[in-house]
Order: C-alpha cells, then sequence, then structure tokens
C-alpha cells in the first residue's frame, strides 16, 4: 500500500507556494500519488483507459498539495470543494488548482477544510472502516463558470455501470499525462457483499480504473455524484476501483457546508 508521495515535512508558507506552483508544469508531478501493489489498496489515481472528457470537466478542478500531492475534486459550491479526506489530511500547504479563461494556470488560496469525523488514517493498515471524504473552502468563490455538481444519495447495486472521472493518469508512472479530464464507464462489483459505505468497481476492458490522481474524483451516473474516488489496487492500477458513497454522509455534507453559509445540490431533492 502506498500513500500520498512526496515531502513529509511542513511546508513554509513561501517554500510551499512556491513547490505547489512547479506541480503545475509539465512532467512536475513526479511526486504524485504512487502505483499500489496488487495485494493492497492504496490512494485512487487517473483514468487508465478513459477518454477525455473536457466537456464534463466543468464541475471539476485539481487539489494540489505542497507534499506533491496531487487529486481531484468536485465543486459543490461556488467556494467549495468535495474530495477525498487523505488528499488534504496531510500537514502540509494545499491549493485548488484550474486554469482561467486564458488557459492560465490558478492557484485558488483554502481558507477552511473539513475531515470527515470518520476519516482514518491508518485504517488500510490496521484493516479499519473509514470514511475517506474532506470538504474544503476557498478563500474567494471560483469563475462562474464552474457549476456545482448535482450529488446523488442512490444506492448503487453489482451490475450497474458508472462513470469514474478524474485528472490522473492515462498509463500508470505516466507523469506527464496528469492534468487532463477522463471518464471511464465501469461497473459495480460487490466483493464482500452490499456495502453502505463504498462502492466497488471492477477494471473495465484492458484494465481500466482509476490511477495517480484520480482520488477525490466523482463517481456517478450521468451528471449525478453518487460517491468520490478514494482508493484502487493493482500492481499497475488496472485493478479494482473503489469509491465512498456520498448518501450515507448527506448530514455531514450538508451541516458542514451550512456552516460555511453553502448548500449543496442534491439530485431529486
Amino acid at each position: 500500500m502506498a500513500r500520498n508521495a512526496g515531502r513529509t515535512r511542513r511546508a513554509t508558507r513561501r517554500g510551499g507556494l512556491a513547490s505547489l506552483r512547479s506541480l503545475i508544469l509539465p512532467g512536475s508531478l513526479l511526486g504524485a500519488l504512487l502505483v499500489l501493489s496488487p495485494q493492497v489498496s492504496g490512494p485512487a489515481g487517473a483514468v487508465v483507459g478513459g477518454r477525455p472528457a473536457p466537456e464534463a470537466a466543468g464541475s471539476a478542478v485539481m487539489v494540489l498539495s505542497a507534499n506533491g500531492g496531487v487529486c481531484t475534486g468536485i465543486v459543490v459550491a461556488p467556494d467549495a470543494v468535495l474530495t477525498a479526506a487523505h488528499c488534504v489530511a496531510a500537514r502540509a500547504e494545499h491549493r485548488v488548482h484550474y486554469k482561467d479563461a486564458t488557459g492560465a494556470p490558478v492557484l485558488a488560496e483554502i481558507a477552511a477544510r473539513a475531515l470527515h469525523p470518520g476519516y482514518d488514517a491508518g485504517a488500510v493498515a490496521g484493516r479499519r472502516r473509514s470514511v475517506d471524504l474532506a470538504l474544503v473552502r476557498l478563500a474567494s468563490p471560483l469563475p462562474a463558470r464552474f457549476l456545482p455538481a448535482a450529488l446523488s444519495a442512490a444506492m448503487p447495486r453489482a451490475g450497474e455501470r458508472l462513470t469514474l472521472s478524474g485528472y490522473g493518469v492515462a498509463a500508470a508512472g505516466d507523469a506527464r499525462s496528469t492534468g487532463t479530464y477522463r471518464s471511464v464507464e465501469l461497473g459495480v462489483i460487490e466483493p464482500h457483499g452490499p456495502s453502505r459505505i463504498l462502492v466497488w468497481l471492477g477494471a473495465g476492458p484492458g484494465g481500466a480504473s482509476a490511477c495517480q490522481g484520480d482520488s477525490g474524483g466523482p463517481i456517478g451516473v450521468g451528471p449525478a455524484v453518487l460517491a468520490v474516488s478514494a482508493w484502487a489496487a493493482g500492481k499497475a492500477c488496472g485493478g479494482v476501483s473503489q469509491g465512498v458513497l456520498l448518501g450515507p454522509q448527506r448530514d455531514w455534507i450538508d451541516r458542514t457546508l451550512s456552516g460555511w453559509g453553502s448548500a449543496a445540490l442534491w439530485s431529486g431533492a
């Protein structure tokens, strides 16, 4: 099992920001999430075997860490992003990354973060349950072109087809391919029976799956987001992808956003 790679010491404000700026340059994402071993799970990376989906990226951003972490985030309010807790749990500076109308990179400052109280950083090693979700509030709203994603409390079951998306790599270890929003349709499996916390997706044709950089990205049906990518398994990112279901965590999401003066958009609500 591998967690976010990169430096673990606390970044200074100046040094941390410089490190974050370096992450947005082509070929400089080698300190992102590590490829996972075939026996265990680890943070999800990028969509291997997926297709570019720029038309679906209007509710997605990247979440960068000064210690080298790279993740995907889901816009749930003009100034709030939902992602995986392990993406922002480290004691390092984090920023939300997107490109402005001219294509220039922007590193948006994070004003507050909230880790789900059920998140356990040592869950994999200890084989314990963990709710790997976090919300971050930005210091300033995102540009108007970013639309909050519609969240869903639906509970998928075995055989259902869901779409997994993210800004991760197109092939394991290919850091230069990070930063393009890609999607792939995968089938729901239930290796441990139905779950009220997690959803598992089997690998698609050619080993299509989540990989380095997809943690925090959406899993859903059409525009509705049912889960957040959190873990992946496979020596070359071609194994099972795992997400945290949003329905059972709706109360925490709504309470956290309400405390920030925002609200999520729930489909069917």
